[in-house]
């Protein structure tokens, strides 16, 4: 059975970098792309803050111009989803869609998704008020001089907030309890803020309005009296967390407490020959730009891995 010199599992800005440095380096990778072909940046209308495209650019033509960037110098792509792994010993074991991939170095770029309320009108309102990024999408003309909420309490929740403060005519921190779990300092500067203005002990009920297929609002519960109440909004920005995309490698490398990939030196997990590129291992940055460049990194050191092994 024939070995595959690299195999990326992922296909955001991450992978497809990953998979255009390899190429270019003639290890002809193959990239499994999961069910999200294009990864998280696919669901996101307009990306404003990736350089080399003044206009903005869509996400989906963004992912599609990186892979079509990697098939150029030899990358192949497989729309597979990996359903376990065997790195316990070379070459690696993975099984994509009940078949058998042996591969001599793995880049995992699996990258993260983000946590959701589970809210009514959350769903059916993605991309039309609803977003979970206020770097990727508080400039939108949309969103410029109206009423904005964001929802969370941590150092995330608190950094939205404050961003969107150039941009909104006023922002609503809505939060479960009755104070920021936010670093102090960041909770300190948050509550300074006077177009900031923090909603306690609440929840968001329901994302409103479907039936005007943008966002016009929410519905809040206040969690300690019961009281219900309607909060005019044109803009919803969920920040209660990531989820990183690594339930796969469980028990198979290093992750941290909350199932990041930890990485040992550069993007190397602690399974040689195993390497690690974007937001599944990212906790900080989770930009598209970040992961494309932890991609850049995966894949110099996993060229250069192989080539101590003359592959």
């Amino acid at each position: 059975m024939a070995i595959e010199k690299v195999v990326i599992i992922g296909s955001g800005p991450a992978g497809w970098t990953a998979a255009l440095y390899t190429a270019r380096a003639q290890l002809a990778p193959l990239v499994l792309t999961g069910k999200q072909p294009g990864g998280l940046l696919t669901t996101t209308s307009i990306v404003e803050n990736f350089p080399g495209f003044p206009e903005g650019v869509d996400g989906y033509e963004l992912m599609t111009r990186m892979q079509k960037q990697a098939e150029r110098f030899g990358a192949k792509t497989s729309f597979g989803v990996v359903e376990s792994v065997d790195f316990s010993q070379r070459p690696f074991n993975l099984i994509v869609d009940g078949e058998k991939v042996l591969a001599a170095a793995v880049i995992i770029a699996t990258g993260a998704g983000h946590k959701h309320l589970g809210a009514p009108g959350e769903h059916e309102l993605e991309t039309k008020g609803v977003t979970y990024c206020a770097t990727c999408d508080g400039a939108l003309p949309a969103f410029r001089n109206q009423p904005l909420v964001v929802i969370g309490g941590g150092d995330s929740a608190c950094e939205e907030a404050q961003y969107l403060t150039r941009f909104g005519s006023i922002v609503y921190l809505v939060h479960r309890r009755d104070s920021l779990r936010a670093s102090k300092i960041m909770a300190e500067r948050t509550l300074a803020n006077p177009k900031i203005k923090p909603i306690w002990d609440s929840t968001v009920t329901e994302v409103m309005d479907v039936q005007k297929d943008t966002v016009t609002g929410v519905k809040l519960k206040n969690l300690k009296t019961g009281a219900e109440s309607v909060l005019p909004v044109a803009g919803v920005f969920i920040a209660i967390g990531h989820v990183p995309n690594t339930d796969l490698f469980k028990g198979k490398i290093n992750l941290d407490e909350n199932g990041f990939v930890v990485p040992q030196q550069g993007a190397m997990t602690n399974v040689p020959g195993v390497f690690v590129a974007g937001d599944c291992a990212d906790h900080v940055y989770r930009q598209a730009i970040t992961a494309a460049g932890a991609g850049c990194s995966a894949a110099i050191d996993c060229e250069r891995f192989l080539a101590a092994e003359n592959c």
